[in-house]
């Protein structure tokens, strides 16, 4: 007959130590996986609304070094698309505003709360184009005949080579933008207006009164540009008087003007433009039949 094996009887208690193994290891694998997020995450969880506040701390806190566009300035490098800045870890360009770097001059924001802190990184990420796509608003086609229609934006402002150009050329405008940055830059131009982007009016020596926008400007002269697209090379001998008014050239009425659906078309035209491959690439073809 064949040997009959005995039943073993495993008591609860056995079983004890082997899944305490097991639940650590599950514990450790999941804090190993949320330390590898993907850099940007911090800027997916931040809100249009917070984007828009971390910028005002921005602006005042690490403009001044760093530029208004992040893209560098005479006492800090480009936050924007400086290798081995966009390459580090939320992780890392928190401890970095924690800590400060004082031997390049940079101080600690150790005094700022965690979540403001945390949604300056966002803000950051933003402007280097690493926060997720979402879904326009809105309809760009309808938007696209109300920059050129309507609303008048084309008579400033160019797209893919088409357009005004009294403004800023806006095919990658919104590049780095959210939709409700977008819709509230439209709504009200002279909120948070750099005077230095805004308008210039000059009074010159003979009384002669210019406004415009200044393109270039050093000690002795002042490059301004009208609306009607004359430059004028002024120098600074020559002037009477030289104000930045603050002012946005771009009306203030949209609000106004364009249904909510509407800034939602134009807001949506804006955004599916500045896309890769959209509006550079539309230049790039019109150029190319220009010098057929």
């Amino acid at each position: 007959m064949p040997k009959q094996r005995r039943k073993r009887s495993v008591s609860a208690e056995a079983w004890i130590p082997p899944l305490t193994a097991v639940f650590c290891l599950l514990a450790i694998a999941a804090i190993a996986v949320s330390g590898q997020k993907r850099p940007g995450a911090t800027a997916s969880k931040t809100s249009a609304a917070g984007l828009l506040e971390a910028k005002r701390t921005f602006d005042t806190a690490c403009a001044s070094c760093h530029g208004l566009d992040a893209h560098g300035g005479e006492r800090g490098p480009d936050l924007v698309s400086r290798p081995e800045i966009v390459r580090k870890t939320d992780a890392e360009l928190l401890k970095v505003l924690t800590d400060g770097r004082t031997a390049a001059g940079m101080p600690s924001f150790a005094s700022y709360a965690p979540a403001r802190l945390s949604a300056l990184v966002g803000y950051l990420r933003s402007l280097q184009g690493r926060t997720k796509v979402l879904a326009l608003p809105g309809d760009p086609t309808r938007g696209k005949v109300l920059f050129f229609g309507k609303a008048k934006c084309a008579e400033c402002h160019m797209i893919s080579g088409q357009g005004g150009f009294f403004g800023r050329d806006l095919t990658s405008y919104a590049e780095r933008m959210s939709a409700d940055d977008i819709r509230a830059v439209i709504v009200n131009p002279n909120r948070d207006l750099d005077p230095r982007h805004g308008l210039v009016t000059v009074i010159l020596a003979d009384s002669t009164t210019l406004s415009g926008m200044a393109r270039n400007e050093d000690n002795f002269s002042l490059q301004l540009q009208t609306p009607d697209g004359v430059f004028h090379l002024l120098n600074k001998s020559d002037i009477k008087d030289l104000s930045y008014t603050g002012w946005s050239p771009m009306p203030s009425d949209y609000g106004v003007i364009l249904s909510p659906g509407e800034l939602n078309d134009l807001v949506s035209y804006l955004l599916d433009t500045s896309r890769p491959g959209k509006g550079r690439k539309a230049h790039s073809n019109r150029e190319d039949r220009d010098e057929e």
